[in-house]
């Protein structure tokens, strides 16, 4: 039995497995309707969210499995004070895989170490989230035809975007891969990173300018400011707005460059660039759950 936590739990060699069953369940779905009959996805959310659990349970209906869960602690038994570790417990009775997210750092591992079946990591805190890399990596290969020799550009929250994390260890793993991080100061990319970049070699810059850095890119990847990650209301609303993407500001990028965000969006990318070409958050979500429908078969062991 296998969990997949974090996104380096996958090798490079899986990762290219997994994208190749995402592409080939997108040329013939009707393949894959049946894969997971009588296998039962739980979703465990015990923080809310609409894209990833909604794309955890389309994934397993069009495998032919069933879904049971919750979408918020509030309806769980953490409410009345049960664990983590018993919770996931209870539900591995239940279920032949389950999907958690949890606001706090750390909690699907415990839940990996309790359960008696595969856990899923789809968000905790501002720590990982490996499914939604795997989006990311789907699109960019989809894209762009390959990883290697990419110049990316990260803009936005890029101390508590655990997408933003997630991205930068699996693009690491490729061949002369840069890194353009652009931020405010009190959103810079945490110190362990910068350390974990710099012991390993790996080509950075670190920016407040998005204008200034545009022409180089050959990805740039947009977050949003997450008002849920702050203590203080007051810097979130002086630090909201701090990068908004428009078409003016994009005539200075590459004519491939892909525009990618996790979502959901607020106010920094403008919805006159939806109709650019080169936008591909909303394609991000469709390969989401193909890739999430990918690794539910690679873990349940389905041929």
């Amino acid at each position: 039995m296998r969990s997949i936590l974090d996104i380096t739990d996958l090798s490079v060699e899986e990762i290219d497995g997994l994208i190749a069953t995402a592409n080939d369940i997108i040329a013939h779905p009707e393949n894959y309707w049946d894969k997971c009959k009588h296998k039962k996805l739980a979703t465990l959310f015990f923080e809310p969210s609409t894209r990833t659990r909604l794309s955890f349970e389309a994934a397993m209906h069009e495998l032919g499995g069933d879904v049971i869960g919750f979408s918020d602690a509030q309806n769980s038994s953490a409410s009345k004070g049960e664990s983590v570790s018993d919770t996931v417990r209870v539900v591995s009775c239940y279920a032949d895989i389950i999907a958690m997210r949890h606001p706090k750092e750390g909690a699907p591992r415990i839940a990996a170490m309790r359960a008696d079946v595969p856990i899923i990591n789809a968000g905790d805190g501002g720590h990982n989230h490996p499914t939604q890399t795997l989006a990311d990596l789907l699109t960019i290969y989809r894209e762009k035809g390959h990883f290697d020799n990419l110049t990316v550009g990260f803009c936005g929250d890029l101390k508590f975007g655990r997408t933003v994390h997630s991205l930068i260890h699996a693009m690491s793993r490729y061949k002369n891969v840069r890194f353009v991080l652009v931020s405010p100061e009190e959103l810079r990319v945490p110190s362990y990173m910068i350390q974990e970049m710099d012991k390993a070699g790996i080509e950075y810059e670190e920016t407040t300018s998005l204008e200034d850095v545009m022409p180089k890119l050959d990805i740039l990847y947009m977050t949003r400011v997450q008002k849920e990650r702050f203590f203080n209301e007051a810097d979130y609303i002086r630090l909201k707005d701090s990068y908004v993407l428009t078409p003016e500001k994009l005539k200075s990028a590459k004519p491939d460059m892909p525009i990618l965000h996790p979502l959901p969006r607020v106010n920094e990318i403008s919805v006159a660039v939806d109709d650019d070409p080169r936008a591909c958050y909303f394609k991000q979500v469709k390969n989401g759950k193909y890739m999430r429908m990918a690794l539910i078969l690679k873990l349940l062991g389905v041929e």
